[in-house]
């Protein structure tokens, strides 16, 4: 490797949202008396990428840095990011003026920035500027943390952005010390975990990228992995997943609701399927707060489904009936309140630093696995694991009555975990048989969860009737309409349980 070559190094940080309101508190909080003040920067970034951003859709972000009298040159690649954790590979050196690949020693990512049609195409896409307040903390354990507040704007294309945030990033040790500083923070002020680099706000505000639903992302698991291990990454993608989805959970779109809700459920039957192989107390310390997100997510989605699913179609049906209007008011009223206190337990202090105290709690548990034996392959525990859910399901489908909706509730809730641990696994069996035995379960999912929308949808409804005769009549004609569609969710429902009868372990064969 030649004299110019530019070592990878690995920046590991924690991005914290911080309001401007609390910047104040921020400054006289009193871990900031312990610390070492360093000297406040301005710092002007502009990043570059080709027209067709290019660099963008590789995850490639390349920035110039002006710094007092120099500037440099900066790589990044998009790397893992989790409940406010960053971990990204990075490349820096002096910038003369002309971009410099030559040194940077990954090979792929060389060739990619040296490209003719890139390099030859590079200009700028957008900029930061902001000033950097920051702070070297030693902490015990021989660790180093910068700890800095920045305040200043993104800009692109005439638009420009607030940018107010913390960054805690490790210089060397315990990546431990970075969630002990944090969790610190977190418990005197209103801080929250931030997903978003401020490149990928760039990008965003350039294009102006709407804000979408992000469903779960394909298993990340390999079978060389240890079951803890694959645990961990697929934890990390439901809380990204939870995280993205947050970002538009205040969006007139229910699904951002919805699938924060499937990235807890997914995350809670993930705790259920990798329970032999978590540290002790893991779980038991996780579930609460994960528990209490959960009611309040769907407290709001049952009324987003009442509303859009049961008394939506019902009221079209009956377009000339004002009773039918006035009980889609007070569900819809209802429903407002619901998304009110969601956001209220979203913005709580509690909810960031639980995110918080989940990825530390992860990060602590690597190299600590129980109960599996130690050398088990990840094939071996997912057999094991898919063969206990798999006799669980087909019990419940034994037990259930299309007449009973308790039992109905428990059969979806088995069907749900068995969906889920397949796909957790998916990559370690061959796709087509995954896809089929998928295919069966989601199907019975569907039908059992209208079933159960239905069902719920009595109490619901109940609630919005305060006694009112009219409303009372609205009610009975929702459920009369209701009617066929539940008779025919029971035949599905019938018909998807012999079908998961057919569904054959193909996992014995790992």
């Amino acid at each position: 490797m030649g004299d110019n070559a530019r070592l990878m190094k690995e920046e590991v940080e924690i991005k914290l949202s911080l309001p401007a309101s609390a910047h104040r508190a921020f400054l006289r909080h009193p871990l900031l008396l312990q610390a070492e003040r360093l000297a406040a920067r301005k710092l002007v970034n502009v990043y570059y990428d080709t027209p067709d951003l290019a660099l963008h859709r590789k995850g490639v972000a390349l920035r110039t840095r002006r710094q007092g009298r120099g500037w440099l040159q900066t790589v990044k690649c998009a790397g893992a990011t989790s409940g406010g954790l960053a971990v990204r590979p990075e490349w820096e050196q002096p910038y003369g003026g002309r971009f410099d690949f030559a040194g940077i020693d990954d090979p792929q990512l060389r060739e990619l920035l040296e490209r003719q049609r890139i390099r030859s195409h590079l200009e700028p896409a957008f900029e930061t500027v902001f000033t950097r307040r920051a702070w070297r903390l030693r902490p015990a354990h021989g660790s180093a943390i910068l700890l800095m507040l920045d305040r200043g704007w993104i800009e692109a294309g005439g638009k420009r952005e607030a940018l107010s945030e913390i960054e805690i990033e490790l210089e060397h040790g315990n990546v431990d010390a970075l969630f002990d500083l944090a969790l610190a923070l977190a418990a005197d002020l209103p801080l929250r975990p931030e997903i978003l680099s401020k490149a990928e706000r760039g990008y965003r505000l350039r294009l102006g990228t709407p804000l979408k639903p992000v469903k779960a992302a394909p298993s990340p698991l390999g079978a060389a992995q240890a079951p803890l291990d694959a645990f961990r990454a697929i934890a990390a993608a439901c809380i990204a997943q939870l995280q993205w989805n947050a970002l538009g959970a205040g969006e007139q779109d229910p699904e951002f609701i919805h699938q924060m809700r499937v990235a807890l459920r997914r995350l809670r039957s993930a705790l259920r399927t990798f329970r032999p192989a978590l540290p002790a107390g893991f779980e038991q310390a996780v579930v609460p707060p994960i528990r209490d997100l959960s009611r309040s997510l769907g407290g709001a989605r049952d009324w987003d489904v009442l509303a859009a699913e049961i008394v939506g179609p019902a009221e079209a049906a009956f377009a000339d009936n004002a009773n039918m209007a006035a009980l889609a008011k007070s569900v819809g009223q209802a429903r407002r309140q619901a998304h009110a206190a969601l956001q209220e337990a979203l913005a709580s202090p509690s909810h960031a630093r639980s995110l918080l105290d989940f990825n530390a709690r992860l990060q602590r548990a690597a190299g600590t696995q129980r109960g599996a034996p130690a050398e088990e392959t990840l094939t071996a525990f997912a057999a094991r694991r898919l063969n206990r859910l798999h006799r669980k399901a087909l019990a419940l489908a034994d037990a259930a009555e299309d007449t009973d909706p308790a039992s109905l509730h428990a059969l979806r809730i088995g069907v749900k975990r068995l969906r889920y641990a397949i796909e957790f696994f998916a990559p370690l069996y061959r796709e087509r048989e995954t896809r089929k035995a998928l295919a069966i379960l989601a199907a019975l999912q569907d039908s059992l969860g209208a079933l159960n929308d239905l069902s719920r949808a009595g109490p619901l409804l109940t609630q919005c009737m305060d006694s009112d005769p009219a409303l009372r009549e609205a009610v009975a004609l929702t459920g009369g309409w209701h009617g066929p569609r539940h008779a025919a969710l029971r035949r599905l429902t019938l018909q998807g349980i012999r079908r998961l009868r057919t569904i054959k372990r193909f996992w014995k064969k790992g």
